[in-house]
């Protein structure tokens, strides 16, 4: 399955996917005019703020988390965890390892979300522990990533070719 991840073709197919969802989140709060709460971990701020959306706005955040937001971890997961296998050598498989952790990070961080949206205060406790582990693993992985295509493209354009 890993060496399936690090793929060319399965490294462009999961980034086509993430970009795509990443601009699916757009277009819904535009349509829906809201914004999300995923990267709030302040608790009077969530609060705050899903107290001023509308019972169509929680509705439509919960049921974007509950789709979108389910897809969203495994599509970018699998592309950051591809890039990391594919560019880092036998590092790669350690430099995995936040990606990996990011996506039942994400999937608890959302599951308190949509509790929250629908009215459960008591899973307050889970958002504010798990998005700023989400966010900590995410931007870890995302620097890997970077570095990863930093890499290839150092390799493809720079390295002479012999």
């Amino acid at each position: 399955m890993l060496s399936y991840l690090s793929k060319t073709k399965t490294l462009w197919a999961t980034f086509a996917l993430t970009l795509i969802l990443t601009l699916s989140f757009g277009l819904v709060m535009f349509i829906w005019q809201f914004g999300i709460i995923d990267e709030m971990y302040i608790a009077e701020d969530i609060r705050e703020h899903i107290e001023g959306m509308t019972k169509q706005q929680r509705t439509v955040h919960a049921w974007m988390t509950g789709t979108l937001d389910v897809a969203y971890p495994f599509a970018y997961g699998a592309f950051f965890i591809g890039i990391a296998l594919r560019y880092f050598g036998r590092f790669g498989i350690y430099l995995a390892i936040p990606s990996l952790l990011c996506i039942p990070a994400d999937l608890t961080e959302g599951l308190a979300q949509i509790m929250l949206l629908t009215g459960h205060e008591g899973w307050m406790t889970v958002k504010l522990i798990a998005t700023p582990i989400k966010l900590a693993l995410f931007i870890t992985g995302l620097l890997i990533t970077l570095a990863g295509l930093a890499l290839a493209l150092k390799a493809h354009f720079i390295t002479p070719k012999t």
